[in-house]
């Protein structure tokens, strides 16, 4: 699980767009989901593009799939779509708010077109979500 910039202010930050949840209480709900689906999850938050970038590419030795709230990043960051387009590992975004509600510049995502799927609007069950999303993904599951 990758989150973006300003992520570690969840719960803070904007509630009424964000919600209530900190970002340490969705990482502990995404780990306590892992568990219950037998996947392991690991979480990074940066405020910094190039640590996100060092960690798509770390992933490629590592992961089976990659779960990204990207932020801000995701409308603005070619250096993180490209980094995922390289490695090749199955990739879902995530977001909290429904981006294609808000304001017209966060309705591109870089993301979207080389990611497997995209959720958003659900608040931190967009995590969740995501997170079966991937497993199923990956464990070769179609619905």
């Amino acid at each position: 699980m990758l989150h973006g910039p300003n992520l570690n202010l969840l719960g803070l930050r904007e509630p009424g767009i964000y919600g209530s949840m900190t970002l340490i209480q969705i990482d502990e709900s995404l780990k306590l989901r892992g568990s219950e689906l037998q996947v392991g999850v690991d979480c990074l938050q940066s405020n910094h593009e190039g640590v996100l970038v060092d960690a798509i590419h770390n992933a490629r030795e590592k992961y089976q799939g990659i779960l990204i709230n990207a932020g801000a990043y995701t409308h603005t960051s070619v250096a993180i779509r490209d980094a995922l387009a390289g490695v090749a590992i199955p990739t879902v975004e995530v977001h909290l708010s429904n981006i294609y509600t808000r304001e017209n510049f966060r309705h591109h995502s870089y993301i979207a077109p080389i990611a497997i799927g995209q959720i958003s609007g659900f608040g931190a069950d967009s995590y969740l979500l995501g997170l079966q999303a991937l497993v199923n993904y990956l464990s070769g599951v179609r619905h």
